[in-house]
């Protein structure tokens, strides 16, 4: 079979999803030729003088950020990082995080991004899975990474205070709203002198490093993408340059009307989020846009930064985008607004749309396709309650997902398969998962069960996999579950997503306690906040006398999720 044939006989293969393209989208991208560097460089050589980035007022142009990309680059190879080493980002979003991933790729390194309100002991499972040789982590966790055992830890670990990249008048002790970090997470406070710590400021006080300095080529892997998978074990997808870059120019071909070297995006996002770092690290940067960065979302910080520079791009989640709509806020500047992460609610829509006047569509990826690969037209046949259609160069197949060489017809539930140029590459040093989930022929299986309508438009009905999506992140059931029944009063214990009327879901408990234990549920989610960061603790811990099984004992989760919402255990929230 031709890699880029769809095989013979699927109902897909004349795509008729193409009719529904907006206006001047093209059915087909033209092959990318550039690595992420050439695009950077040649937006720093386009726009040296546009803003790239703005934090909390603070702005850096296009040629400072390509000065501070250079000198980064040469900081990081002065500490060993060479071609292909992984070198690991812990931070939010901030100016910093936006110059490392850059600098790191300069050098033909691979980045490994992470949540930096992770646990010690999450962090510590993700860096066994990738072998960071640096790592470049905000400088209230630096503690954390810097106390890894040695067969786990970076040689070099490069704090990043964030409080450097402020206006002068910030710095001098105006409250700045930042992610909450533990009390028992200490910061460092102080320049850091201790052995394998090497201050961020040093680093990028370097020269500029030599033109004679080897560039990565386009094949060449650009970062790691860690995803949870369905078993609450870290994996790492094994994203190139090529599967990011076309993904960035699969968006621009995507949004007709955009204006190079003026969008403004704002980044609530966190871009160690597939879906961030594409549209805010990569897909912003390739159009000269100026990225608003934000920490964290606050409802207040959007309103502020949009009356100082008004928003005219907003890739969020539903939750998002209802606080926004109900806020005080004038938003009418916003021409395109992005959802995706989980299902957005139609009435949501409706608010946005009635409050700023622009368009709010939904799209679909994940993780192993860079991460978008398909979303709603912009523009008047976009369909509301649907995840859109297939990106130019992008197929989709729906089949048994029993037996995936067998095609469903049109309208008939089946697991969703893709293939094109943002599909990554496999797992790193996971080649049995990799067979297990990239098809012959390069098809991606998404473990997600849909239906196509006969004009191309994609509804999710269900998920092979049972990760539950909460703000945006997935979280594996396995993972909560093992964290609870560590609990000596907790017996068994099942968890699920339990949808919320704001979109997405989230995390609910039933446990089993054992004989003579009192269910406590506060000091439970207490004792789980131990294990596991914030968004995976459950929301709600429910205790029942048993749990619905299986013949052979497995614990049923869809019976344990209709026996909750049939009980009203449904949030707005």
């Amino acid at each position: 079979m031709e890699q880029n044939a769809t095989p013979s006989g699927s109902p897909l293969q004349d795509r008729p999803w193409l009719a529904q393209y907006a206006d001047g989208v093209p059915t087909e991208i033209e092959p990318v030729t550039e690595t992420l560097v050439d695009m950077l460089d040649a937006a720093v050589e386009r726009y040296a003088d546009h803003v790239a980035l703005e934090f909390f007022g603070a702005t850096t142009t296009y040629a400072e950020l390509g000065e501070q990309v250079e000198r980064a680059a040469n900081g990081l190879r002065k500490l060993g990082v060479k071609a292909g080493d992984r070198v690991a980002l812990v931070l939010p979003n901030c100016p910093q995080h936006v110059a490392a991933f850059y600098a790191v790729l300069r050098l033909g390194a691979i980045v490994v991004e992470h949540n930096p309100l992770y646990t010690e002991r999450e962090l510590r499972h993700q860096f066994e899975v990738h072998g960071a040789t640096v790592a470049v982590v905000w400088d209230k966790v630096a503690d954390i990474v810097a106390r890894f055992p040695a067969d786990v830890a970076p040689r070099a670990v490069v704090p990043v205070r964030m409080t450097d990249a402020l206006p002068f008048g910030m710095r001098l002790g105006l409250h700045l709203p930042l992610p909450s970090v533990r009390a028992s997470r200490s910061a460092l406070t102080a320049r850091p002198t201790a052995k394998g710590l090497h201050d961020w400021s040093k680093v990028v006080a370097s020269r500029r490093l030599s033109k004679k300095q080897p560039a990565p080529a386009l094949d060449d892997v650009a970062l790691l993408q860690l995803t949870s998978g369905t078993t609450g074990t870290p994996k790492a997808a094994i994203l190139t340059h090529r599967n990011l870059r076309s993904n960035a120019a699969q968006g621009r071909a995507w949004v007709p009307g955009l204006r190079e070297g003026e969008e403004v995006f704002a980044a609530v996002l966190p871009m160690f989020h597939a879906y961030g770092l594409t549209l805010c690290l990569t897909f912003a940067m390739s159009i000269g846009a100026r990225v608003v960065l934000f920490p964290k979302f606050d409802v207040d910080l959007v309103v502020k930064a949009a009356r100082k520079t008004p928003l005219t791009f907003l890739p969020a989640v539903p939750p998002i985008y209802d606080a926004l709509a109900r806020s005080d806020a004038d938003l009418t500047g916003i021409r395109f607004a992005i959802s995706g992460a989980m299902s957005l609610p139609i009435p949501t829509v409706t608010r946005w749309e009635e409050k700023t006047g622009g368009l709010l569509v939904e799209g679909y990826g994940m993780t192993e396709s860079s991460p978008v690969a398909l979303g709603n037209p912009i523009g008047p046949t976009r369909r509301p309650g649907t995840v859109g259609v297939p990106f130019p160069s992008t197929e989709i197949r729906v089949v048994d997902p029993g037996d995936p060489t067998v095609d469903r017809a049109i309208g008939e539930a089946g697991e969703l398969l893709i293939r094109g140029p943002q599909v990554f590459q496999g797992y790193w040093g996971r080649p049995d998962e990799t067979a297990a989930t990239l098809l012959p022929g390069g098809w991606l299986r998404t473990g997600d069960i849909v239906t196509v309508s006969e004009d191309g438009f994609v509804t999710i009905v269900d998920r092979v996999k049972e990760l539950i999506i909460t703000g945006g992140f997935n979280v594996s059931p396995t993972e909560v579950e093992q964290a609870l029944t560590t609990h000596p009063d907790i017996e068994a214990a099942a968890v699920v997503g339990v949808p919320r009327e704001s979109g997405g879901e989230q995390v609910v408990a039933v446990v089993v306690v054992r004989d003579g234990a009192v269910f406590d549920e506060g000091a439970l989610r207490d004792y789980a906040r131990g294990y596991l960061t914030a968004y995976k603790v459950p929301r709600r811990i429910v205790q029942k006398d048993e749990l619905p099984r299986s013949l052979i004992g497995k614990v049923l989760r869809k019976v344990v999720r209709d026996e909750l919402i049939a009980d009203g255990l449904r949030s707005g929230n």
